[in-house]
């Protein structure tokens, strides 16, 4: 269960993907992460994609009266393959099933399943896809099962993850590449960072309706210590400033702020945004300056 510091004290509840064989529950680990447990309800078999550490998922699986016996990673980062060396450190994670990016798996502790893309990977009845989404770091992959995509550190509610090792043409031909998927696919990330990728997408698209009503709604379930992930395809490509680089107003204001930049195409916008995120101007906008009452 999440502790008192983590920023999801009411995590979401449990749904199931579109065929109803699979069930996904939400776990807030350390400070903003979330671990995502699959559960195939018919064998009581639990998978966990990502997490720093083992304890609240194997707490959960116990609750559930399920067993853990896969761990699904999707990249590298410390924050996301430190359940496998917890399992290792309780001597559970030999006994694992441990499906992780191929590209990277010297990285991975206790991989017995490298994926790329294209790939397929089954639990219990349902056969995910794997896609390469590199940007965010080398390697990383995300997957799809049926109508729920597990994407790591790539595509956030509302925002994207930081081009550690890039180049921004990857990243943004990953996030392409997960905009396409069907509108209602639910996007499961790997943090909570979404009041504050709202807040940078006002700052560049403060005349979008459908981000004014996000915002008001997503302000209202963190207030009341929800979790505004998951998300859907549809809203990020409706209010994520990311997947937006085709709308003329989003470009003018980012060409406003980063002046000399050639946005010459939806991935230079990209870039663009992305620097301009990193420069954190728009930390200086308070609440009052949101659409919260309007």
């Amino acid at each position: 269960m999440p502790t008192s510091a983590h920023v999801v004290s009411k995590p979401r509840a449990p749904f199931t993907t579109r065929s109803g064989q699979l069930e996904v529950h939400q776990v807030p680990v350390a400070r903003d992460n979330l671990a995502w447990i699959i559960l195939d309800r018919a064998a009581q078999q639990a998978a966990v994609v990502d997490g720093p550490d083992a304890r609240a998922v194997l707490d959960y699986c116990a609750a559930e009266g399920a067993q853990l016996t896969t761990v699904i990673n999707t990249h590298t980062h410390h924050d996301h393959i430190g359940v496998n060396l917890d399992l290792r450190r309780r001597g559970l994670l030999s006994r694992m099933r441990v499906i992780g990016p191929k590209r990277a798996a010297a990285d991975v502790p206790g991989i017995n399943e490298p994926v790329d893309d294209g790939d397929r990977v089954r639990f219990g009845s349902v056969e995910g896809a794997v896609m390469l989404t590199e940007g965010h770091i080398d390697g990383h992959v995300s997957y799809l099962f049926e109508d729920v995509l597990f994407c790591g550190d790539t595509l956030f509610a509302a925002g994207c993850g930081y081009l550690f090792d890039g180049p921004a043409a990857k990243m943004h031909a990953s996030l392409q590449r997960l905009a396409a998927l069907d509108p209602q696919t639910r996007v499961c990330c790997a943090h909570e960072y979404t009041e504050d990728n709202l807040r940078f997408a006002w700052s560049v698209d403060p005349n979008n309706a459908e981000l004014a009503a996000r915002i008001r709604e997503v302000w209202r379930v963190r207030g009341e210590g929800g979790c505004a992930v998951p998300s859907t395809i549809a809203e990020e490509r409706a209010t994520n400033p990311f997947l937006r680089g085709d709308d003329p107003e989003l470009r003018a204001r980012v060409a406003a702020a980063m002046p000399g930049r050639d946005l010459k195409d939806t991935c230079s916008v990209f870039a663009a945004t992305r620097a301009l995120k990193d420069r954190k101007d728009y930390r200086s906008l308070t609440d009052g300056d949101l659409p919260l009452n309007k």
